[in-house]
């Protein structure tokens, strides 16, 4: 279990999971968990800030959805505040409207109120902020 916490950062959610397929005791479980935390090859903040800054970087995700992946992963709130504390306002709002514009680009329709949906049903999708979406459709979009 040191091997699989020291090739990825993994939470303890996915360890206890791994654990219960291998069709260990719970007491078992419970021991090496301990154990991985004690050794520090477990740690949620760590992994909270990893995960944050990962998919934010690699797969442009938009706070709100990084967020709900990590209550999906039993991430404390306190945590997930503090991964997404990584993510720098100006670098935020830098990746959003680089994304909207590629999107943009990307569009065909010639409707503007479509093309605005599109636009705006993407990035929603990808877990950014309603407010800040359509303030970039506007934007973008007259």
């Amino acid at each position: 279990m040191e091997r699989y916490c020291a090739y990825q950062e993994r939470c303890h959610k996915e360890v206890t999971e791994k654990l219960k397929n291998m069709n260990m005791i719970p007491e078992a479980i419970d021991q090496i968990i301990g154990h991985l935390i004690q050794e520090n090859f477990l740690n949620e903040e760590r992994f909270a800030k990893a995960f944050a800054r990962g998919k934010f970087n690699i797969k442009k995700w938009g706070a709100n959805r990084i967020k709900n992946e990590l209550k999906y992963r039993d991430i404390s709130a306190y945590n997930i505040k503090s991964a997404l504390a990584e993510i720098s306002d100006e670098n935020y709002l830098r990746t959003l409207d680089e994304l909207a514009r590629k999107r943009l680009d990307q569009i065909k329709e010639t409707n503007s109120f479509k093309k605005k949906k599109k636009l705006a049903d993407y990035l929603l999708y990808r877990g950014w902020e309603s407010h800040l979406v359509y303030e970039k459709t506007n934007e973008l979009i007259k």
